[in-house]
């Protein structure tokens, strides 16, 4: 990671606010369409799904205001069984614990004399009623301390019955925006991805991959800010295409339990390794917008 002039860069925060926000406008509207359109299968007769929006809040330690967001939550709908929408906008202090891992993994020391940071960005998880629809999880964010700036996201796919043509789909959508910025970006990111979405006490991924992207500073904002924009750009068009085609595949008890077994997966995965979940609870943000890409229902066996 490249370390920038650490100016406070107001103008640049509040685009990049402003992006994750209409870029969750637009999902949610895409979403809702999804189940507007939904005539098949056997929830087609229940009432179009609708998400539930809630403002969030971080509160510092001093109880002082410290950001929030949106947390935007669909629950039993035609097509999604669960999704989540979050955006949120936070600023404020680390504490010992975050200061000392980032000090660690960022290779900041600075950060424990000026543990000052602003970090906002766009995550989803979306868990399917069809088991032949694959769950989904997309994120983009930008963090700023005074010491340095990054971008970092990603999209991947997590279906419990594959299909190659699905994952072929996905992956060339995701290569696709990646081009526009590097040839070298879609094979780094998608062997980060590779790497990042492992499951170690499994031996195995927890899904079909995507890409995946981390401290990403080339000291060049706009040209950061663009890419971040496009690795939000390529989600719908990535996952939609898929949802459409498999959304009204007939399924049956042994698909539904391949698909519950598949979710203990993912929420151990959540729970045990994402950088997210304990960024988010490490610094005080709320609890149920970070655990919201928990699924509705899991099994293990």
């Amino acid at each position: 990671m490249t370390t920038p002039n650490p100016a406070p860069m107001e103008a640049e925060k509040a685009r990049a606010s402003a992006w994750f926000r209409t870029l969750r406008d637009d999902i949610v509207a895409t979403f809702e369409g999804l189940e507007d359109t939904q005539t098949r299968g056997p929830f087609a007769d229940q009432p179009a799904g609708r998400f539930d929006v809630t403002p969030t809040k971080r509160t510092a330690d001093d109880g002082s205001d410290a950001g929030g967001g949106l947390m935007s939550v669909m629950r039993g709908g035609r097509v999604f069984e669960k999704v989540g929408v979050n955006i949120s906008t936070v600023y404020g202090t680390l504490g010992a614990r975050a200061q000392n891992a980032m000090a660690a993994r960022k290779g900041l020391p600075g950060m424990k004399d000026d543990p000052r940071f602003w970090a906002a960005g766009i995550s989803l998880v979306a868990h399917m009623q069809n088991p032949h629809t694959p769950a989904v999880h997309m994120n983009t964010r930008m963090f700023w301390t005074p010491h340095a700036w990054w971008f970092g996201g990603g999209s991947d796919l997590n279906p419990c019955i594959e299909y190659d043509a699905d994952t072929a789909a996905f992956h060339a959508v995701q290569k696709a925006h990646c081009d526009r910025h590097s040839p070298d970006y879609y094979p780094r990111f998608k062997a980060w991805a590779d790497e990042y979405f492992f499951i170690p006490h499994r031996g195995r991924a927890r899904g079909v991959g995507g890409i995946f992207y981390d401290d990403h500073c080339t000291g060049d904002w706009e040209a950061d800010f663009a890419f971040t924009q496009d690795v939000g750009r390529a989600f719908l068009p990535a996952f939609t295409g898929v949802t459409q085609t498999r959304r009204d595949t007939p399924w049956d008890a042994a698909d539904k339990d391949a698909q519950l077994v598949h979710r203990g997966l993912y929420a151990e995965y959540n729970l045990v390794y994402d950088r997210g979940t304990k960024f988010g609870l490490e610094t005080g943000h709320d609890a149920n917008a970070v655990l919201m890409s928990l699924p509705p229902m899991a099994k293990w066996v």
